[in-house]
């Protein structure tokens, strides 16, 4: 994986205006995860700080779920699905949290074997919110962050702020 490689898988995530709401910058990820070369260089950046690191990788609903399946492949590990309310048949543990355009919950099995240390991966690090419930999640649950791993970031929102230690978290 080149810097190379990672500009033109990065080239490929197109930008929507005013999608879903007025005001917010809705970023495509949909023609990168359609090119298997970009795809592959996206996930082997997205676990590449953490390997050896994790046992684990847990993907929140839904953009988050299509790169955590590719990274739990790749580093042959489990995936756990963190879902939103009412998706799951049994959850254990749920958070609320705040979005850029309103609030939200996730939800998570207790499926998470107990000490797990768990690579927490999503599409993008805005407000920070829906990590942070995750992470809240895995830690409900007994696991421990090892990593969080976002395609990007939208800087001056706060979100590393709000995920908390800052070391853990990296955007390829």
């Amino acid at each position: 994986m080149t810097s190379a490689d990672l500009s033109r898988a990065e080239s490929l995530i197109r930008a929507i205006p005013d999608h879903p709401a007025p005001g917010i910058l809705f970023r495509d990820i949909t023609p990168l995860l359609a090119d298997a070369a970009a795809l592959r260089t996206t996930t082997d950046a997205l676990i590449a700080p953490f390997v050896g690191g994790f046992d684990v990788v847990a993907g929140i609903e839904a953009r988050g779920f299509l790169l955590a399946g590719a990274a739990a492949i790749a580093a042959g590990v489990g995936l756990v699905p963190i879902r939103k309310a009412g998706k799951l048949p049994r959850p254990a543990a749920s958070v609320d949290y705040a979005l850029e355009y309103g609030t939200a919950t996730v939800e998570m099995h207790d499926d998470l074997p107990a000490g797990a240390r768990v690579l927490l991966i999503d599409d993008v690090l805005a407000t920070g919110g829906t990590l942070a419930a995750g992470r809240e999640l895995i830690e409900q649950l007994g696991g421990t962050v090892a990593g969080i791993a976002v395609l990007f970031e939208i800087s001056g929102l706060g979100g590393r702020e709000v995920v908390g230690d800052l070391h853990t978290v990296f955007s390829a």
